[in-house]
């Protein structure tokens, strides 16, 4: 175990005089709340919160820890799946909630400048008032940017605009010493030096505390159409998504869910969704600027689907019915949770390998009596495995989880995957990296972390062990 410093009451009230005595807390409820994300690590409660205002506070903050040898672990609103945000060894939860502003949207430039603690939602609204579109939509509405740029967030909309890294044009951060870097702005090329701003990015925390973000905005696109779609076997519904992208369609969304899913979105929203009968679903949607271009793409989508063996196409083509039909898909990680004891791997293998997946999981299910769920982002190959405990009991189900995540983890890596798409490996997956990358780069990888953080003090103990 590394050699850190104590949080003590003469460093408190250091940390008192640099972001005031009320954003310092020690109190039973507030180092409860900030030892947990939504993973199911156990907690790791922090020695102090400290919720600073700004970067000047964040850079004050990091010194002192610095110079102590305090651990320090960025946290956001905590809704990360890997235990990305746990502090491990105590210390200081460096708590970004504060930091909350949308500093401004450029419509001539399209960026927006946002601190870390802009929830996606909040971004989401404002950007759309204006006709504009920031496309990443990891699905978790009180997810915050920081932490989306912590872990390179995809969402549904992967397919067709890519994930967090490909719209964060600029960033501003805090290295563990205390020092503040600026990296990139409001420009679209840049190819001076090495790339700190995508190593950044994606590092879960480990190398810099984000502290300003410049995020690439799009025209949003005026109509769209959600299309629900069932299938009678896995293997069809999956060979559909290629099939469209072959025929010149590129959804912004095409999603997977299987007859499980449908049944338990059902029970946790209490209604109905358009079918509930089939063993698999696709949630296909389209946008376009004109009528025409939508319903052009719907046509060649619904023809696709009934070629590859669909037994019919449900179309939502107001915004309401299409908000009903997303919070079927969006709920679901929350609606397993309700119901069972949950875990999760979120593999993501090439597009084609992916009824290769599903029907290897299911095998794997069968075989150590858990539910497997495969919900997720069909259209760029980011399968959420979500494995529910079911009816086994507590001895038994905790005797199989571990066996049934590395099975999960080796298939996809079998088909050419990667053992995370975008929850990161944080703490909980941290394990199976020497699974998919030899030593030579974990090595290079511990280079990186000493070169910017030599006492190991910010977010230790993620991603890989040094």
């Amino acid at each position: 175990m590394p050699e850190y410093g104590q949080v003590t009451q003469e460093l408190r009230g250091k940390l008192e005089e640099i972001v005031g005595d009320k954003h310092v807390s020690e109190s039973p409820e507030d180092l409860e709340k900030h030892a947990i994300d939504e993973s199911l690590e156990p907690p790791h409660p922090p020695e102090v919160v400290v919720s600073p205002g700004s970067t000047e506070e964040v850079s004050a903050v990091m010194r002192l820890a610095y110079s102590e040898r305090i651990p320090v672990t960025p946290q956001g609103s905590r809704t990360g799946l890997s235990g990305g945000s746990h502090p491990v060894f105590g210390g200081i939860a460096l708590n970004l909630e504060r930091m909350n502003s949308i500093l401004e949207i450029d419509e001539e430039n399209l960026m927006a400048v946002v601190e870390p603690g802009v929830l996606i939602v909040d971004l989401h609204a404002e950007t759309e008032k204006l006709g504009l579109l920031y496309p990443p939509d990891p699905g978790q509405e009180s997810g915050s940017l920081g932490g989306n740029i912590s872990t390179n967030a995809g969402g549904v909309r992967g397919m067709k605009y890519g994930v967090t890294r490909d719209f964060v044009h600029g960033l501003e951060a805090v290295l563990p010493s205390g020092e503040v870097i600026t990296m990139g702005g409001k420009i679209v090329k840049n190819s001076t030096a090495y790339s700190l701003l995508d190593l950044i990015i994606g590092s879960e925390g480990t190398l810099a505390v984000v502290t300003k973000a410049t995020l690439r905005l799009v025209p949003k696109p005026r109509h769209t159409a959600l299309v629900f779609v069932p299938f009678d076997s896995t293997r069809d519904a999956a060979n559909t998504v290629s099939e469209i992208v072959r025929r010149k369609v590129v959804p912004y969304a095409l999603e997977y869910m299987p007859r499980h899913a449908v049944e338990t979105a059902q029970r946790y929203l209490e209604r109905k969704l358009p079918d509930d009968s089939h063993p698999a679903y696709l949630l296909i949607a389209v946008e376009g600027n004109t009528v025409d271009e939508v319903e052009s793409q719907l046509e060649t989508v619904g023809e696709v689907c009934l070629e590859m063996g669909a037994e019919d196409a449900y179309v939502a083509d107001t915004a309401a019915k299409q908000e009903q039909l997303w919070e079927g898909r969006k709920c679901l990680f929350d609606a397993y949770k309700a119901f069972w004891e949950i875990d999760e791997v979120d593999a993501c293998v090439p597009r084609k390998h992916i009824p290769d997946y599903i029907e290897g999981a299911e095998v794997a299910a069968e075989r150590h009596g858990v539910i497997v769920s495969n919900v997720g982002h069909a259209g760029d190959g980011n399968v959420h495995s979500i494995i529910a405990r079911g009816e086994l009991d507590e001895e038994t189900w905790r005797e199989v989880l571990d066996a049934v995540i590395g099975e999960l983890i080796d298939l996809a890596l079998s088909l050419g995957g990667t053992i995370s798409g975008e929850h990161g490996l944080g703490l909980a997956k941290k394990r199976y990296l020497p699974r998919q990358v030899e030593e030579a780069q974990i090595e290079l990888m511990r280079g990186i972390k000493r070169a910017f953080d030599p006492h190991n003090i910010l977010n230790p103990g993620k991603v890989f062990d040094l």
